[in-house]
């Protein structure tokens, strides 16, 4: 699983980074960004899952890969 943000759709709610810490963090004006490459360990990806959908504009994109 990978995750990304759609940086047009980020407000900066910071929900992501507060919910999935070692995931998410803030760029300097606030907004969401992934840490990484975006790559989930299992064990974060509930709460990839949680941040994704308690982002109020539907901004962080999760990707199964194959």
């Amino acid at each position: 699983m990978k995750v990304k943000i759609d940086s047009e759709r980020c407000q900066g709610h910071g929900r992501c980074y507060d919910l999935a810490p070692d995931l998410f963090g803030a760029d300097d004006e606030g907004y969401g960004q992934v840490i990484g490459d975006g790559t989930v360990p299992r064990e974060q990806e509930r709460a990839t899952g949680l941040a994704a959908s308690n982002c109020p504009e539907r901004a962080i994109e999760i990707l199964q890969e194959a």
